[in-house]
This record gives C-alpha cells, structure tokens and sequence, in this order.
C-alpha cells in the first residue's frame, strides 16, 4: 500500500544539527520513560497479589480483575489513541495520559475494597493505553535509518523492561514497612514526574493523514474484549453453563464480527485490516497475542505461587520478578545488534522456545520448594525470551508497513500484546481455579470434618472459592485445610504452566513457519511523518 506523503508544517523552524540532536535525545528520553511507567503499572500488582488478596479479603475472580482491570484498557483502547496521537500530536497525547494515570494511581492509594482498587487500576490502565502507542510511534518518527531505528527500538524494549524491573521492587520494598495501596501512590508520583519530562524533553509529531476517530469500531472491538474477558474470569465462580457466561461469550462473537464489517465499510477504520495480508505483520500480531499470553500467564502463575500459596513477603515475592526483568536492561547492546545485523526470525524463534521451556522448567520444581536456587533456572530464561521476543515482534511489526501507518502499526501491535496479557491471568486463573476446585471438593468430601465445619468450608469457597479458603482465618481449621488447600492449589497452578508452555510453544512455529530462521537484517522505512 502506498503510504499518503505527509505535510510538514510551514512553521516549522529549521533546527541546527545540535539542536536536532537534542530533540532526537529527548524524544527518545521521554518514549523510554513513558513505556517504562506503563510497564511499572502492568506489573506492580505481582509481586503483592497475595498481600492485597489477604488485605482485601478479594476472591480469586477479583484477584484477576484487579491485575486486568488495567489491562483491559490498555488493550481496547490502543487503536483509538494511536488514531489520536497521529491527529493531535504523540507529545500532547504522553503528557495527558501520564496525568491521567497519575490520577488512577491516586483512586487506587486511598482504595479500601476490592472495587475501588479495581476502579483505579483501571484508570491508570486508560492512561497506559495511550503511553504504549504513543511512546512507539514517538521514537519511529524521530528514527530514520536502519541503525538509529534499531538503537531506538532496542531502547524502548530496554525502557519497557526496565519498568517491569523496577515494579516488583517498588512493591515489595514498600509493602514490607507500609501497607500495600503506598505502592501505588509512588507510582502516582513517577507518572507525574512523567509527564514533566514529555512536556519539556520531547519533540511533537504527527501524521494526521488518512486519519480519523473511529468510534463504532472502538465500541465494537472495546465490547468485544469485555465481554471475552468478563466470560473466562466469571466462568469458575458463576459456572461456564450459567447463562451470563453464556451471553459473554455470544457477546464476543456478534460484536467481533461487527467490528470486522464496521472496519471493512469504514472510510478512515481505526484498523486497516489489510495490514494483516503482509506476512510478517500478521504473523506478529498472531504472535504477540500467543506469545504474551504464555508469558505473563506464567508470571501471574509465579506470583500466585508466591504470594498467595506459599505466602512469601514481598520483598521475597519481588526478587523472583526482578530476576526476569532485569535480563533485558544487561543485554541491551545486544539487542540492538541482533536487531540490525540478524532480523526479528531467529530472535524470536529462540525467546519462544526459551519462554516455553521456563515454563515446563517452573513446573518442575516443587510448590513445596521456597528457595531461590531451584528457580533461577526458568527465572534466567524467562528473561532472555521476554527481551529478545518484545523487540523483535516491535521490529517485525513496525519495520514492515508504509511510513505513513507506522502509528497503526505500532498501536495494532501495543493492542495484540496487551490482549495476550491481559488473556495471561485470566485465562490461567480460570484454568487453574476451576482444577483446584475440583481437586479440593473431592479431597474434602473424604476429611474428617463435622457438618458444621462443612458447612463454613462449603460457604467460604462458595464466596471466595479455593483462593479465599486458603487464605481466610478460620482458627484451628485453617491448619488443618492447610494441607488440602495448598495441594489443590499446586495441582490446578502447576497444570495451567502446560498451556503457558503449550502457547510459547505455537508462537515459536509461527515465527520459524512465517518470519524465518535465516538470519538477514531488517531495514526500517524512512519516515515521512510531519514533525514540528
């Protein structure tokens, strides 16, 4: 497709070669410390699940909500603001969501229950929603050769696990003086400090051409999704056969399709969805959805095994996490190279396959087993493939769509992936939840429980279900359901690392079937978007 040459602005004044340097330097500054807060946010829960579950007394279906209810938005709402920031401006766009997620931050420090933590999450997740796309498309536009666009990908991968890095310790190092809703006004502060740095390091860019707001497909695809994941998270505690399960998935069917129609008649679609007859986008985007969904599924997996199994501090809960994420910032030299010199096919090949043998790796070592040691292993692979597969599906998908779709590109690609994150928990949830409970009704049914402790099991589960009896304080009960608890638990958290492993698996055959193993550079497009 051809890509609509792109106007720049009479106004524009002309920059010396230093100056242009420096906005080069700062726009880059400013994308990497907006990814970075949207990352810090994604993960910040993880390393504390169990402490706001025991905090809150949250049931294991509002334990999946409070980590997807900033999810959900980031991934139904990146199309509609990538359309945004190429109409207004990537600058404006980053300032505004970081004070925006600022505020859902604030929501979420003063929260007392389950629904308004939920609440702020996911107003801090509208915010991260935009910072994806728009801290992307801000470095594509300001990077115009094939070696400066590697650097600036490679520094946006790094940014964005450099957050995911700082998160856990963020969290455990301040849960373990102060409850827990002070992680989250800390994060408050970094997104105000944010967007201070957008408004006075970064350049504005745009590339309004061709491109307008979309609301009919936003509200079909925003439906879509809710309806998806409220059917998957539900489905344990209402029953898959109750009837509003039933209408949520239904519900995904009819208004997928509809998004489809309306994209395929619109005159400006938020999609182009003949982005996806190129290979290499398609395959990513199938990737990105695949892929993320084995990767954080795993990590939520860990964090519950944890936090909530196995209740770790979170200080302890947190080293784990920072083990996974702090591969990535020591090989971000060579990222850039392989970036350059080798193309996206091999890196991804070997991230999934590392990524699905961390998982199995994971699986091996024993609920039971609270060292560090036994799990440096998955821990070290888990973070070699999160880096070589987020930058290389960035490049896959960027590098090969026309210069002026650059900014739909990369915020189809902040969608996918988000989508596979956010499918990540609740589907292992789910998974996990529904083989504890089945685990635990029949081992119960042979205990030696009175009727009326029977009845108190039979009602905490029916609130909270496997979770909520693990962790509640039901005196000299609680030591002897302990055993049953944790065994259900291990069983349906250990099994639901089969599908996380079972999914890195496919995104790696897709890559090798798809992207290829040669090794070859990947050259990005040179950039026509308007620049002020």
């Amino acid at each position: 497709m051809a890509a609509t040459p792109a106007c720049t602005p009479p106004t524009a004044p002309s920059l010396t070669a230093p100056e242009a340097r420096t906005r080069h330097t700062g726009t880059i500054v400013a994308g990497c410390l907006a990814v970075c807060l949207a990352q810090i946010g994604l993960v910040l829960p993880a390393a504390i699940n169990g402490v706001i579950q025991r905090s809150l007394q949250a049931s294991g279906s509002q334990l999946t909500w409070i980590s997807d209810a900033f999810l959900v938005p980031a991934a139904v709402l990146a199309l509609t603001f990538g359309v945004l920031g190429d109409l207004y401006g990537r600058k404006k766009l980053l300032v505004g969501a970081s004070l925006l997620a600022a505020v859902g931050y604030l929501v979420s420090a003063t929260s007392g229950s389950p629904a308004q933590l939920i609440t702020g999450q996911a107003i801090s997740g509208i915010g991260a929603a935009a910072l994806f796309p728009a801290s992307l498309t801000m470095i594509t536009a300001v990077t115009t050769t094939p070696a400066t666009r590697a650097k600036g990908l490679a520094s946006w991968t790094t940014a964005l696990s450099l957050g995911a890095l700082i998160a856990p310790l963020l969290s455990g190092a301040i849960v373990e003086h102060a409850s827990f809703q002070w992680a989250f006004g800390a994060t408050g502060v970094i997104a105000v400090i944010t967007a201070a740095a957008a408004w006075l390091l970064a350049s504005e860019s745009s590339a309004p051409e061709g491109r307008s707001l979309d609301w009919p497909g936003q509200i079909c695809i925003a439906v879509a999704m809710l309806a998806l994941l409220h059917g998957i998270i539900q489905g344990p505690s209402d029953g898959w056969g109750s009837a509003p399960v039933v209408l949520s998935f239904v519900a995904f069917v009819v208004f997928i399709a509809a998004f489809v129609a309306v994209e395929n008649r619109s005159a400006a679609p938020m999609l182009r969805l003949e982005l996806f007859r190129i290979r290499a986008f398609a395959a990513s985007a199938a990737m990105a959805v695949i892929g993320m969904f084995g990767f954080l599924g795993g990590a939520y997996d860990l964090s519950i095994r944890l936090g909530v199994i196995q209740h770790q501090s979170p200080l302890r809960a947190a080293i784990p996490f920072v083990i996974i994420q702090g591969i990535t910032p020591f090989i971000w030299p060579l990222l850039a190279r392989l970036l350059h010199h080798v193309g996206p096919g091999p890196m991804l090949v070997t991230g999934f396959v590392s990524l699905a043998t961390a998982q199995l790796w994971l699986r091996a070592v024993p609920v039971q087993e609270t060292g560090l040691l036994p799990l440096l292993g998955p821990l070290v692979l888990n973070g070699v493939g999160f880096g070589l597969v987020v930058a290389a599906l960035t490049a896959a998908a960027v590098n090969v769509v026309p210069p002026g779709l650059t900014g739909m590109a990369g915020a189809t690609t902040s969608l996918v992936r988000d989508l596979g994150q956010t499918l990540g928990p609740a589907v292992v949830g789910a998974v996990a939840l529904g083989m504890a409970a089945d685990r635990l009704t029949g081992d119960l049914a042979g205990a030696a429980l009175t009727p009326k402790e029977h009845g108190i099991v039979g009602a905490v589960l029916d609130a909270g279900g496997p979770l909520a009896l693990h962790t509640a304080d039901l005196g000299p009960l609680s030591a002897r359901l302990a055993p049953y608890t944790s065994d259900a638990l291990a069983h349906g958290y250990d099994n639901a690392l089969l599908l996380t492993a079972a999914a890195c698996a496919t995104a790696a055959v897709i890559a090798a079937v798809f992207v290829g193993l040669r090794p070859g550079a990947t050259h990005p497009v040179r950039s026509q978007e308007s620049a002020e």
